[in-house]
């Protein structure tokens, strides 16, 4: 039976003992009554996997059928635990369910109970904080009281940024090494699947979103932040309110990124835009550059130039146009 405790505030350090020999001796006889009706428990992460205790917790520890066996203890920094009649032992590591078989078995073991039914509640998480970096407007660490979902936290920070990507990666605490991945939807049907719980110990990052920057002769040079891979050339530049009647259509060029460096990329505007030539696609980090014929000054030192204006499209836009 595995009961988990409401998430709780966040809590001073002191804990008490209490109990003895006397009373778990006198329940002997009881130990073995049918056991209580189940609590609800709280959501898990990490597809339903179980919390894992952590040293520092607070957890309760108590014996149905024993009422003066109630002992509430901290997990010390070597993870273990102290309890009456079996001693030290370490729960660190462990889950609830898993952490509450170990203390029956060593129960059985010593005699001090016939067939124990042990009840762990994680009174105290000694991570009361969640961190969110990434895209948000105020990444940091955050207290986390009660039970909080990623779209709490999400409004706790600011807000995702304007560059923010359409997913979120949340380590728990209990499993550093699996790492979930949620799809970010702000539907009515995608909310619930969206809007997962999270746990104290918890670290989300928000991811980036690919963007396609638009510049040079044309009316509002901007970046495009892409929520569907289907933007291309024409799309672009209709975002960017078009271009200006000095705009240098043949010699307009796509400056992407690759593993060898910088590529330029030629783009046949006048051709495209007579259906002459396919409308090419975009790819996150593109520079969709339109120079100039009348102000070609502007851009002469070429590359470097182009990709400069671009982070200054980023830097300073106050607002992106998502795709």
């Amino acid at each position: 039976m595995v009961l988990f405790a409401p998430r709780p505030a966040i809590s001073g350090p002191q804990s008490q003992q209490a109990g003895g020999a006397g009373g778990a001796a006198a329940s002997q006889s009881t130990a073995t009554q049918a056991a209580p009706a189940a609590h609800a428990s709280v959501p898990s992460p990490a597809s339903d996997a179980p919390m894992m205790i952590s040293s520092g917790d607070l957890l309760t520890v108590s014996v149905f059928g024993a009422p003066d066996y109630v002992q509430e203890v901290r997990v010390d920094d070597n993870g273990q635990v102290s309890l009456p009649f079996i001693g030290e032992i370490k729960l660190a590591g462990m889950s609830v369910n898993d952490a509450e078989g170990l203390v029956a078995k060593r129960f059985a073991e010593r005699g001090v109970f016939k067939d124990p039914q042990v009840t762990i509640v994680e009174k105290e998480y000694m991570a009361q904080n969640v961190t969110v970096i990434g895209e948000v407007q105020k990444p940091g660490i955050y207290p986390v009281t009660g039970k909080r979902t990623l779209f709490d936290v999400i409004s706790a920070v600011g807000g995702a940024s304007t560059k923010a990507g359409d997913s979120a990666i949340i380590t728990h605490r209990g499993h550093p090494d699996a790492p979930e991945t949620i799809h970010l939807t702000y539907d009515a049907t995608g909310l619930q699947n969206s809007n997962v719980p999270v746990f104290p110990g918890d670290t989300i990052v928000i991811s980036k979103a690919g963007i396609v920057y638009v510049v040079g002769d044309v009316r509002v040079p901007t970046g495009v932040v892409l929520e569907n891979p289907n933007l291309t050339v024409l799309k672009a530049l209709a975002i960017a309110q078009g271009m200006n009647p000095t705009a240098a259509q043949d010699k307009s060029k796509i400056i992407r990124h690759t593993a060898t460096g910088q590529e330029e990329i030629p783009v046949p505007l006048k051709k495209i835009l007579s259906a002459k030539a396919p409308d090419p696609p975009l790819l996150p980090d593109d520079i969709l550059f339109i120079p100039g014929s009348a102000a070609k000054s502007a851009f002469r030192r070429g590359t470097e130039a182009v990709v400069q204006a671009a982070t200054g499209v980023a830097i300073y836009s106050p607002y992106y146009t998502r795709f």
